[in-house]
């Protein structure tokens, strides 16, 4: 017998690449109404839960940590950290029945749009963090240049079509096989941004749009997006912030995580070794932890 999962069993392209998102951490002000609309909305389900957080996932994996505090200040909307947290889906079957669901249960839309590699939905939670649902188009579609930059782009999404070509079943919840396929972040200067997550980490430059340029590892369109269309000129964020607070990466390739850890080290970026791997702030305060995958 071949040594290779099943079709429906094989992991999303953007967890094979040598880096990928892990889990992303928000601080909120309203744990049990923000947790409810996670789990009713998106379809997560608590794994752990205390009085001040809750772990939320999919098939047992962690993606999203929501914690809180007698301290929490609501972040203004130019402040750095969160534009959304994007939950990738593993297929447009998927998306449309997550869609379904949405629809079926009056969630409010941001938007929605085709980005060529992707079509994606757009939404808020009830504090304001944005999210990303989203389900990769097959990689032989992408179109890559000249210079290993993918072509992506802004259209209309059919969400109509999308939605017609939905199962009529029940949706049964976030897929084991969902995965937080990037972060996009509000950064307050994308030349700083580039060389952090290109120069320092090793990430490539995929794309870029005026003010946002997005990045990826092994020739994903991204895993990691900065913006200034909110916050340009934003300076490190401050304690006690609702919001993205921090995230992971996990390093499939162990020479890239030594080699980002090196440079790290070269540039004297403070990191700190902790049970879940190498903790540090990006320019702007938000926490990042890389992790070398199991």
């Amino acid at each position: 017998m071949a040594d290779t999962l099943a079709a429906d069993e094989t992991p999303s392209f953007a967890l094979t690449r040598p880096v990928h998102v892990g889990r992303s951490h928000l601080v909120v002000s309203d744990l049990d109404r923000v947790k409810q609309f996670y789990e009713t909305m998106l379809g997560l389900r608590a794994i752990e839960q205390t009085a001040s957080g809750v772990v939320l996932g999919a098939g047992g994996k962690p993606l999203l940590t929501l914690t809180t505090g007698g301290d929490v200040a609501r972040a203004p909307r130019n402040a750095a950290g969160l534009f959304h947290t994007a939950f990738l889906l593993p297929d447009r079957n998927e998306l449309g029945h997550w869609l379904a669901h949405a629809v079926a249960h009056g969630v409010r839309l941001d938007g929605a749009s085709d980005h060529l590699v992707s079509e994606a939905i757009y939404l808020s939670d009830p504090e304001g963090n944005g999210i990303e649902v989203y389900a990769d188009r097959p990689v032989r579609d992408w179109r890559f240049l000249s210079d290993g930059t993918v072509e992506m782009a802004t259209l209309p999404l059919d969400l109509q079509g999308l939605y017609d070509k939905a199962p009529k079943t029940a949706w049964g919840g976030m897929t084991d096989r969902a995965a937080i396929g990037h972060m996009h972040l509000q950064v307050g200067n994308i030349p700083q941004a580039d060389r952090f997550y290109e120069g320092v980490l090793g990430l490539k430059k995929m794309a870029a749009y005026p003010g946002a340029s997005f990045f990826g590892a092994g020739t994903y369109h991204h895993h990691i997006a900065a913006n200034i269309w909110n916050s340009r000129g934003a300076t490190v964020r401050e304690g006690g912030m609702s919001g993205l607070s921090d995230y992971s990466l996990t390093f499939n390739d162990r020479n890239a995580l030594d080699k980002a850890l090196a440079t790290l080290e070269s540039l004297e970026i403070p990191v700190t070794r902790t049970a879940e791997g190498h903790a540090l702030k990006d320019p702007w305060g938000i926490g990042l932890t890389l992790t070398a995958a199991a």
